[in-house]
């Protein structure tokens, strides 16, 4: 039976940390699947960190879109994160079509959690701290919030961590 974990909150708050926990406790050999594209040497050191972070237990996938590709029957799989998967379909064509990107992001995660496993997916909180006064942020913002919301409404649990601490809201 497919379970579906959502962990949301801003930066910084612990969400990787509490999703890669929890997937420890419900499996000895889980699987990380990496959505992030690296763009610079910073992030690069982002990515090098997480990694270490893991273990050998770990299955590690990078998979920038397509995630349901990949076989995940009866794993335990953390997706991190929704923010960087969604950018990939935003930014896949110049004309950040928002409409567009959703639907290929709803579409691939009913895909994916097709599969018999328990996801737990990481995901931001960016639309919390006010509107921005670029157009093309705002629009992802809008596109971040709709896709969230799309997954909270078919997981069964949902999480916000708040400064390291978990607050169950579903």
């Amino acid at each position: 039976m497919t379970r579906i974990i959502m962990i949301t909150g801003g930066q910084r708050s612990g969400k990787s940390e509490y999703a890669e926990q929890l997937a420890l406790e419900l499996s000895a050999n889980p699987v990380y699947v990496a959505t992030a594209r690296v763009w610079d040497d910073e992030f690069r050191e982002r990515v090098r960190r997480h990694q270490e972070r893991r273990g050998p237990q770990w299955t590690n996938i990078e998979e920038p879109m397509w995630l349901s590709a990949h076989d995940l029957t009866g794993r335990v799989v953390v997706v991190d994160c929704i923010t960087l998967w969604l950018t990939n379909f935003f930014f896949f064509e110049e004309d950040n079509d928002v409409q567009r990107a959703l639907t290929q992001a709803q579409e691939e995660f009913d895909r994916l959690t097709q599969q018999n496993a328990t996801f737990i997916f990481v995901t931001n909180e960016i639309g919390m701290g006010g509107v921005s006064d670029n157009a093309l942020q705002r629009k992802f913002t809008d596109l971040q919030g709709w896709m969230n919301q799309y997954v909270a409404r078919r997981a069964d649990e949902v999480v916000l961590m708040v400064s390291g601490i978990k607050v169950k809201v579903k």
